[in-house]
């Protein structure tokens, strides 16, 4: 058998896992000096907690998973009518009642609910976990892939945007990345929106439809708004809309004009400028665009909603994203919590830093030293020199076998190990050995018990 890989998953080899760590480091490290705090939850997480919470689009997305024993004699005939019930879109707790998670988010907010009276609030985590997606895969898209959550739940300040959006500017400033764009909107403004175009009734179907401008153009979405039931002049209020342009002053001035009638959409407004004036005041390097196309068509969101895209020579798209959704864990019978979080996308956060050259050059090294072994006795010594260079922290190994030197140099060349120490019999009955570095060519004699210190050094 020819062996493969299922589509829209990867192997990573050691290199790649390094510039991988790199990254989740970075991340990771921007987490915990803003107080917050690491969290795990399963892979799979039962049907019901994930159905319903991504609207219909996300819900085609899941992964569902069969239960076991459906081969059973006594199982298999209800098995193939009810699975006929799943092709057509239906769920069936008769072959599938699990399924693996689509996000973070879903299910942080069912351990909340899980745990509310042991937890303190505000309640401020981390998560760093695969999810699965049955998404078409192409380039940036993957069926497998890393997300990097910030979450703070049981508090409604809007300065946790701001610190959250500071995250965001932290983490790609320490990654070098920094032509990112982070954009911003509200979901109170995308609700005033659709109170003066059809009706809150009709916010879901004009945020989905908008969350595709850019991938669809104006026209397909004024198409699909029309076959959505929308008429021509509420059409056209969303059209004058997503036309409204210009600095993010003259943007939020159009804006208000537009929804002076919808209190909600005043609100978005105003907690737009907050954020903006309070960031752009602690830190003026920190670049924040308002956006009035983004939408971001989960439905759980209820305030402002981030998202951070490549540098445009980059096309990949977004990078980040998240926002503010202040009932989520109502959904699993604990209302009235509110929360707000971010999102790393650290596959595509990879695919933009390997593009763009940015990966420190020193992260494929390994091993700082290598000992060659040129037979049982001189490897005994070296042995134990390496073990005292292990203990100070200096990353070292012994080639296992009595193979020619020339063959432990390639290896030596091929893992980038940029020194190796050699003792042969010479070397044992002077007390010395040989280091010489890989990449120079430059090799010294000294004491073999001077090394240390001498690494130390370097």
């Amino acid at each position: 058998m020819k062996p493969s890989l299922p589509q829209g998953t990867r192997d990573f080899g050691p290199d790649v896992v390094r510039k991988r760590q790199y990254i989740l480091n970075t991340i990771r490290s921007v987490f915990d000096l803003y107080g917050y705090q690491p969290l795990e939850t399963p892979a799979l997480e039962n049907l019901d907690t994930l159905l319903g919470k991504y609207g219909d689009e996300g819900d085609k997305l899941i992964f569902k998973i069969l239960n076991n024993g459906l081969d059973h004699p006594s199982k298999k005939e209800q098995a193939r009518t009810e699975f006929e019930h799943v092709l057509d879109g239906k769920n069936s707790k008769a072959v599938t009642e699990r399924a693996l998670k689509y996000d973070l988010t879903i299910p942080f907010a069912r351990y909340v609910a899980m745990n509310y009276g042991q937890l303190y609030f505000p309640f401020k985590r981390y998560q760093i976990q695969p999810v699965w997606r049955a998404d078409r895969p192409q380039k940036g898209r993957y069926r497998e892939f890393y997300q990097c959550d910030a979450d703070v739940i049981g508090s409604k300040s809007l300065w946790n945007e701001a610190e959250l959006a500071q995250i965001y500017h932290e983490v790609f400033t320490k990654l070098k990345l920094d032509a990112y764009q982070l954009s911003i909107n509200s979901r109170k403004i995308l609700s005033g929106l659709a109170e003066i175009s059809g009706g809150l009734h009709k916010m879901t179907d004009i945020t989905i439809t908008i969350d595709k401008l850019d991938k669809i153009g104006l026209e397909k979405v004024k198409e699909d708004l029309e076959y959505k039931g929308l008429t021509k002049g509420e059409i056209n209020v969303i059209e004058h809309y997503l036309n409204i342009s210009g600095s993010n002053e003259e943007k939020i001035s159009e804006l208000k004009k537009l929804l002076e009638t919808s209190e909600t959409g005043s609100e978005g407004i105003k907690e737009l400028e907050f954020l903006k004036s309070l960031v752009s005041e602690h830190d003026p390097s920190m670049k924040m665009h308002v956006d009035l196309t983004l939408a971001r068509g989960l439905n759980y969101y209820t305030g402002i909603i981030f998202e951070v895209k490549a540098p445009p020579e980059v096309k990949i798209g977004s990078i980040g994203g998240g926002g503010r959704y202040d009932d989520l864990t109502g959904l699993f019978g604990v209302p009235n919590v509110p929360g707000v979080g971010i999102s790393f996308g650290v596959d595509r956060i990879y695919d933009v830093l390997e593009e763009l050259n940015l990966f420190p050059e020193n992260l494929i090294t390994s091993s700082k030293v290598l000992f060659f072994n040129l037979g049982d006795e001189e490897s005994k010594i070296a042995f134990q020199l390496l073990q005292q260079l292990r203990s100070r922290g200096i990353s070292s190994e012994l080639y296992p076998e009595t193979v020619k030197m020339d063959k432990q140099f390639k290896y030596a060349e091929k893992k980038h190990i940029p020194y190796v120490v050699i003792i042969g019999s010479r070397e044992m009955e002077t007390g010395e050995c040989i280091l010489k570095n890989i990449e120079t060519g430059k090799q010294q004699t000294m004491i073999s018990y001077d090394l240390l210190e001498h690494m130390m050094e370097l």
